[in-house]
């Protein structure tokens, strides 16, 4: 946060403080909003022009910037609208499960009910007995690749690597 101080009319930008051992995660930030220069680097790929049959196009498309180091996750959710994740600097793993599974997954029952409760790196069986039978499809997402998620289906996110990613939704 900015602290101003009346010394010389100087400001000075004050920066939070981590607790030690804790992991700081740029997600799902509009960096391009705050730094219009950079979005000129990054080319909204053909594919956010394509719906599917029913479906309207507005045209508008949300670009938002993924930066941490190793180890950091995104939980098991799910968004309402088409991703393209493109991968920029290291690799990540990706759970990826259909709508179809949504009934094993445990969706949080608040205002996050796009997000399961499960704890993929240490499921706990007695409080989500079914997890165990989600049928989801696992990939690595290196540098240069892309990757389509649909509207509604599930996704685990975890990088491991220091690393970068734009995506892309309409």
């Amino acid at each position: 946060h900015v602290v101003e101080k009346s010394n010389d009319n100087e400001k000075s930008l004050k920066r939070p403080r981590l607790s030690k051992g804790s992991t700081a995660y740029l997600a799902q930030h509009e960096l391009f909003l705050q730094i219009p220069e950079l979005e000129q680097d990054i080319g909204v790929p053909d594919y956010c022009s394509l719906t599917l049959p029913g479906q309207h196009n507005t045209g508008k498309v949300a670009l938002n910037i993924w930066f941490g180091p190793k180890g950091t996750v995104s939980p098991f959710h799910h968004d309402p609208k088409h991703n393209l994740l493109a991968q920029i600097v290291g690799s990540k793993r990706i759970l990826l499960a259909s709508p179809s599974e949504s009934e094993y997954m445990y969706p949080n029952e608040s205002i996050l009910s796009n997000t399961s409760q499960v704890d993929v790196e240490n499921i706990d069986d007695q409080a989500f007995p079914n997890f165990r039978k989600v049928k989801f499809q696992e990939l690595l997402l290196s540098p240069g690749e892309m990757l389509y998620i649909p509207p509604k289906h599930w996704h685990y996110v975890k990088s491991l690597e220091t690393s970068i990613s734009v995506s892309f939704w309409w």
